[in-house]
């Protein structure tokens, strides 16, 4: 079976290591604060937040902690907080070693679409081309295919882009596979999926 939300955001939690200050994209990749468990890692929030915990248990929510997507979290006891340009100061000063970052598109130069469709409303692209500019690695998170099981991984992105060459990883419901020189090349499958079930549901070119 392919992975659920909470076993990619598990899978991803599994990138990151001791020391690292991370910050988390909107989406799946804010579930990844419940799967940190004992490694000493420090999540950064760029509304202001340094050292998130975990989502808080239902009833024991908090309305003004929330992160960059406004949903509630927790904080710890080394959290501190700050202003929106200290905040981005981290980030654009290569302080902040990985972002684990929510997609439309990722091609297989490591091109990111995350941001808009055109024709829709959206506020703005929010920290997301800071980020990708930014921090040390970029693991993107998301489903393999679209809603109409076209792909996202493609030769080449069609929605604006928030940066090119930007992807270092991506971790889909199927696998995970890296950005290398020719396309992507598998890492892992997802138990109960097929290689021949990643390459079929892949645009972008896979490197053996």
């Amino acid at each position: 079976m392919p992975w659920d939300r909470n076993q990619m955001a598990a899978r991803a939690a599994q990138e990151l290591e001791d020391g690292m200050y991370v910050n988390l994209g909107i989406g799946i990749p804010t579930l990844v604060a419940n799967y940190v468990g004992d490694k000493d890692i420090t999540l950064q929030s760029e509304n202001g937040m340094l050292g998130m915990g975990p989502f808080p248990f239902e009833g024991e929510e908090d309305a003004d902690l929330i992160n960059a997507g406004k949903q509630t979290i927790t904080e710890l006891s080394r959290t501190s907080y700050f202003d929106s340009a200290t905040s981005f100061a981290m980030i654009r000063g290569g302080k902040i070693a990985a972002a684990v970052l929510g997609a439309m598109e990722v091609d297989e130069e490591g091109d990111l679409a995350n941001w808009m469709i055109p024709g829709v409303l959206v506020k703005g692209m929010g920290g997301a081309m800071d980020l990708v500019a930014g921090v040390g690695r970029v693991i993107v998170v998301m489903d393999h295919t679209n809603k109409h099981g076209k792909s996202k991984l493609l030769k080449k992105c069609t929605l604006p882009l928030t940066g090119k060459k930007v992807v270092n990883r991506i971790i889909t419901n199927l696998g995970v596979l890296d950005v290398v020189d020719g396309g992507l090349k598998i890492i892992e499958i997802a138990e109960g999926v097929t290689e021949d079930e990643i390459r079929a549901s892949t645009e972008a070119n896979i490197v053996n």
